[in-house]
C-alpha cells in the first residue's frame, strides 16, 4: 500500500514480484503468470521492457488510440471487485493513518463478500 498521491505505475514492478506462485498443472510449477493486463495509465516502454524482462507478456492499451483493444473483458473484472469492496463504506476512504488496520479492515470485507457469494450458491 502507498499513499494516495503516488502514481500507480511506481508499484507496478513490486507488484510482479509479490505474485505467489501460480498453481497449475504437474511438473515444474509456473512462478508467474503468462500475460498481464493494464490500462491507458501503464503505457510507457520503460515498463513494458521492465515487465518483459521478467518473462511476463504486457497487454497493455496504447495512449492516443481508440478504444476497442479488447481489455475491457479482463478489466471488467477488476471493475466489479472495486464496485464490491465499495458496499463498505469505511473503504471508500482510507480514514485509517495505520496500514494493518487498512489491511484487516479490508480482508474482512473480502471475507463477507466471499461469504455473501457462497450462501447465494447454496440456496439456489
Amino acid at each position: 500500500m502507498t499513499g494516495g498521491n503516488r502514481n500507480d505505475i511506481t508499484q507496478l514492478i513490486p507488484l510482479i514480484e509479490a505474485v505467489p506462485p501460480v498453481r497449475g498443472r504437474r511438473g515444474r510449477p509456473r512462478q508467474r503468470p503468462a500475460k498481464i493486463y493494464a490500462d491507458r495509465g501503464y503505457d510507457h516502454d520503460k515498463y513494458r521492457a521492465q515487465v518483459h524482462a521478467t518473462g511476463i507478456t504486457p497487454v497493455i492499451a496504447r495512449r492516443n488510440t481508440e478504444h476497442g483493444s479488447g481489455l475491457g473483458t479482463y478489466r471488467w473484472v477488476v471493475e466489479q471487485t472495486i464496485a464490491l469492496l465499495h458496499w463498505f463504506r469505511r473503504l471508500r476512504t482510507r480514514w485509517e493513518i495505520r496500514d494493518d488496520i487498512h489491511q484487516a479492515f479490508l480482508s474482512l470485507a473480502c471475507a463477507i463478500i466471499c461469504w455473501r457469494r457462497l450462501t447465494s450458491l447454496t440456496l439456489c
